[in-house]
C-alpha cells in the first residue's frame, strides 16, 4: 500500500465524517432524527518482509447514536402522560360542571327546599304554592340539563375513541411497512437509519395515542396491546376499530381484527389519549350519571310518596310531583339487551325501593327462557338468582326485572341494567295544578272536651303508604274507617291501659302507655285495605279521658304535611336501604359527589404534574445521546476539516516524493 493510498483512505473517511456532521446540522429540527456518527477501523496491515505496514482507514458504517432501552423509556414515558393529560382534561370538565353555582345542582335544590318553607308558613296562599312548583320545575331541568352534558361527554369520548381508532390503525399500517422496508434495505447491504429514524418516530407517536409493548425481533419492531393483542407483526398489521359495544350501544367499545380473527380489546387497552378516555369513562362519567341519577329517584320517590300520605286544598289525597319512577316510558330504558343474543326479548326494571339503589350497572344472565343471574358489575358480586315467573318478582338492590311484552328470551341471553343511568334525563315535574300541593296532614287528633287529666296527644300522621297501586282503595279505606278514638283505664302500676274504639263504637283493640312519659303509638285500623297511623301520648291522661283522631277533612291551614316535605331534605334517603339506618341526604349525597370528583380532579391534576416530569427526564435522557448539539457538531467541523487538511497534506507529500524520484532517475 503506498503512502498516496494512505492519504486517500484518510481523505474519504475524513469526507464521510464531514458529510456525517453536515447532516446532523441540517437535520438538527428535524422530528425523530437521531444524531449519527462514523465508525473507523484501520485497513489491513500490509507484511514488508519483516515487518507490517498499515495501509491507512477505512469507514466501517454510519451508526445512529441510538440506545433501545432510552427509547423504550420514552415510549413508556409518553403513554403515561398522555393518559394522565387526557383524564385530567376530561375529569376537569365534570368537576366544573358540578361545583359551579350556575350549571350544578346545589343552588336550586336549596331554592327548591327555600319554596318549600315559605310555603308551609303560608299553606294557603297561591303565590307560595307556585313557587313551590316553579323551583322543583327549575330543579328537575338542572338535572336534566347536567344528564344532557354527561351525555354530550359520553359522545366526545365516543367521537375520540373512533378517531384514535384510525389513526391508531394507519399507524400500525405505516411501522410494518417500515419493518418491511428496513429488512429490504439491509438484506441489500444499504443503510436503513433514515428508515429507522421514521419507524421510531411512528411508534412514539404511536405511543401517545394508546399504550403498546414493543419488542424488536431482528430488524422489525413488534407491538402488542394489553396482555399481548398483536398490533404490529413483521410486516403484518392487524386493524384497530370502535363501535358501538355489544354490551351498550351508547358506550363504544374498541375491536382488534387480524385476518379473519377479531376480538374485544376495550378492557385491555392501557395508556395514551385511548387509555385516559377509557379510565375516565369507567372511573368517573359512568359513576357521576349513576349517582346523579339514583338522587333524581330518590328526590322524586320520597316527595311522590310524601305527598301522597297528605290532603290537598281540595281535600284530596295528593297527586304526585314528579313524573312516576316507575313510569312505562322509563321502565324499558333500564335495560339493554346484548347484541349478540339468540332472543327478540328485553326486560323491564321497577325499582322497588330507593334507598336500597346502589350506583353500579348490573349484569343479567339467562339460564333458560326465565330463570337468571343477576351480578353486580361495580364489585362482581353475585347477588343471586331468580326467574321471570316469580310472584312477586325477587328484588335486588332496590329493583326488580320482568319481561317486556314484546319479545322472547332465550338461554344465554345477556342484558346490562342500570337502575339508575338515565333517571336524571328521565326527572320532570308532572303537577300543573299548585292547589293539589298535599300539604295538610290526612289525619288529625283532638282531645275531648272535658278531659281530667293532663294527657296530651301529637305529632298524629298516616304511616301506611299510598301510591299509584293502592291509593284509591286506601284513600277510601281511610275515610271509612275514621274517626277512631282512644279511652284510658286508671293509671295502676306504673302503666295505664286504653281501649281503641272504631267509627261504630266497637273495641278494636287495646293497649299501654306509662303515665309522665312520651308514648309513640302505632295503631292499624282493619279494612280493606287495613291502615296505620302513628301517634304520641305524653302527660297524665285521667280515667275515661279520650283523644280522637278522624280524617282531617278540613285542613286547609294544615301545614304537618308540608314540614315532612320540608323535613326530606335532611332525611338520610340516599343509599339507606331497607332498614339500615344508614345513607346520606339528598344535599349530603350531591356534596359527597361534588367532593369526590373534586378529589378525583385533584389527584389526576398532581398525577399529570408526575407524569410531565417524568416525561421532561425521559425526553432529556434521549435527547443527551441521540439528539444533535450544534455545538458539538462545530467543533466536530473544525476537527474533520483538519483532519480532511492533514490527510491532504499526506497526499501532496507522496505525490513530492515520487517526483522527486522521477527526476532523479
Amino acid at each position: 500500500m503506498s503512502l498516496l493510498s494512505i492519504g486517500l483512505s484518510g481523505l474519504n473517511a475524513s469526507q464521510a465524517a464531514l458529510s456525517t456532521t453536515g447532516n446532523n446540522i441540517t437535520n438538527v429540527n428535524t422530528a425523530g432524527y437521531t444524531r449519527q456518527s462514523t465508525s473507523q477501523v484501520t485497513s489491513a496491515e500490509q507484511f514488508a518482509g519483516q515487518y507490517y505496514v498499515g495501509t491507512g482507514t477505512t469507514v466501517q458504517d454510519v451508526r445512529r447514536m441510538y440506545s433501545e432501552f432510552l427509547a423504550n423509556q420514552l415510549r413508556g414515558a409518553t403513554s403515561v402522560d398522555s393518559d394522565a393529560q387526557t383524564y385530567l382534561s376530561q375529569v376537569n370538565q365534570i368537576d366544573s360542571l358540578l361545583s359551579d353555582s350556575t350549571t350544578g345542582l346545589s343552588k336550586v335544590m336549596q331554592n327548591f327546599f327555600a319554596s318549600l318553607q315559605t310555603a308551609s308558613a303560608t299553606p294557603t296562599d297561591a303565590a307560595s304554592r307556585q313557587l313551590v312548583l316553579t323551583q322543583a320545575s327549575n330543579l328537575a331541568q338542572r338535572f336534566n340539563s347536567i344528564s344532557t352534558q354527561l351525555g354530550t361527554q359520553n359522545s366526545y369520548v365516543n367521537t375520540q375513541m373512533d378517531s384514535l381508532a384510525g389513526q391508531v390503525s394507519d399507524l400500525a399500517k405505516t411501522i410494518a411497512q417500515y419493518n418491511q422496508a428496513i429488512i429490504a434495505a439491509e438484506a441489500g447491504g444499504a443503510s436503513a437509519n433514515d428508515l429507522q429514524d421514521k419507524r421510531d418516530q411512528a411508534v412514539l407517536q404511536l405511543s401517545g395515542m394508546i399504550g403498546v409493548s414493543v419488542v424488536k425481533q431482528g430488524s422489525s419492531l413488534n407491538l402488542y396491546l394489553g396482555s399481548g393483542q398483536p398490533l404490529v407483526v413483521g410486516a403484518n398489521a392487524s386493524t384497530l376499530t370502535a363501535g358501538p359495544s355489544a354490551n351498550n350501544p351508547s358506550q363504544f367499545s374498541l375491536s382488534l381484527s387480524s385476518g379473519s380473527s377479531t376480538m374485544d380489546v376495550t378492557s385491555v387497552v392501557t395508556g395514551g389519549q385511548m387509555g385516559g378516555l377509557l379510565r375516565y369513562r369507567s372511573d368517573v362519567l359512568d359513576t357521576t350519571q349513576n349517582e346523579l341519577g339514583r338522587m333524581a329517584i330518590v328526590l322524586a320517590d320520597t316527595f311522590n310518596s310524601q305527598l301522597a300520605q297528605g290532603l290537598d286544598l281540595n281535600g284530596n289525597f295528593g297527586a304526585q310531583l314528579f313524573k312516576d319512577i316507575n313510569d312505562a316510558s322509563v321502565i324499558g330504558n333500564r335495560s339493554l339487551a346484548n347484541t349478540h343474543n339468540t332472543g327478540t326479548g328485553n326486560l323491564n326494571v321497577n325499582i322497588t325501593d330507593s334507598g336500597a339503589l346502589t350506583t353500579s350497572d348490573y349484569e343479567v344472565t339467562f339460564t333458560s327462557a326465565t330463570g337468571y343471574t343477576i351480578k353486580r358489575s361495580s364489585d362482581g358480586t353475585v347477588l343471586g338468582s331468580g326467574d321471570l315467573t316469580d310472584n312477586p318478582p325477587k328484588e335486588f338492590d332496590g329493583f326488580s326485572i320482568s319481561q317486556q311484552s314484546v319479545g322472547t328470551v332465550q338461554a344465554g341471553d345477556r342484558f346490562t341494567v342500570i337502575p339508575t343511568r338515565t333517571a336524571a334525563a328521565d326527572i320532570s315535574v308532572t303537577m300543573t295544578d299548585s292547589n293539589r300541593l298535599a300539604f295538610a296532614s290526612a289525619v288529625t287528633a283532638s282531645t275531648t272536651t272535658g278531659n281530667k287529666g293532663s294527657g296530651t296527644i301529637s305529632g298524629t300522621s298516616l304511616t301506611s303508604q299510598l301510591d299509584s297501586t293502592n291509593s284509591a282503595a286506601m284513600s277510601a279505606a281511610i275515610k271509612a274507617g275514621l274517626p277512631v278514638k282512644l279511652v284510658f283505664d286508671a293509671a295502676s302500676g306504673g302503666t295505664q291501659g286504653y281501649t281503641i274504639y272504631d267509627s261504630a263504637g266497637n273495641p278494636m283493640g287495646t293497649g299501654n302507655i306509662v303515665p309522665g312519659q312520651s308514648n309513640d303509638l302505632s295503631i292499624t285500623v282493619p279494612g280493606t285495605p287495613s291502615f296505620t297511623f302513628e301517634t304520641t301520648i305524653a302527660g297524665y291522661p285521667g280515667q275515661g279521658d279520650s283523644f280522637s283522631v278522624a280524617f282531617n277533612s278540613d285542613g286547609d291551614a294544615d301545614n304537618t304535611n308540608a314540614q315532612k316535605l320540608i323535613d326530606l331534605q335532611s332525611a338520610k334517603t340516599v343509599g339507606s336501604g331497607t332498614g339500615s339506618g344508614s345513607g346520606m341526604s339528598l344535599t349530603g349525597a350531591y356534596s359527597s359527589l361534588t367532593e369526590t370528583v373534586g378529589a378525583t380532579a385533584n389527584q389526576a391534576k398532581l398525577d399529570a404534574t408526575a407524569t410531565e416530569a417524568v416525561l421532561t427526564q425521559a425526553q432529556g435522557t434521549r435527547d443527551s445521546l441521540s439528539a444533535v448539539n450544534l455545538d458539538e457538531e462545530a467543533a466536530n467541523l473544525v476537527k474533520f476539516q483538519q483532519y480532511y487538511t492533514a490527510s491532504a497534506q499526506v497526499i501532496k507529500t507522496a505525490q513530492t516524493l515520487f517526483d522527486t524520484l522521477i527526476n532523479n532517475i
